[in-house]
């Protein structure tokens, strides 16, 4: 998870929280998030990213349009940086 940038991280944190969303739907989280327009040109070769890595599976729905889902690692992932930060914030 080190080598992530916190938009990937963040991305992860949206994949986890919702059931197979699409690409869209990750966008529209992260633009409610960022309160800024989050372009494709940065979506989508993060999610492409994280699939490379192992992190994310990429399905697909229909034609047009794909879902991504976490994979074993990407959970084992998410709570190691999860007990990592309580070490240092615990609220």
């Amino acid at each position: 998870m080190y080598d992530l940038t916190g938009f990937q991280r963040d991305l992860l944190y949206v994949i986890a929280g919702e059931e197979e969303p699409h690409g869209l739907a990750i966008k529209e989280e992260l633009e409610q998030y960022y309160e800024k327009e989050i372009h494709h040109g940065r979506l989508y070769p993060n999610l492409d990213t994280l699939v490379d890595k192992g992190l994310v599976e990429k399905g697909r729905r229909d034609r047009r349009t794909n879902f991504y889902t976490l994979t074993r690692r990407g959970q084992r992932e998410l709570e190691a940086r999860r007990e990592w930060e309580t070490q240092y914030v615990d609220l």
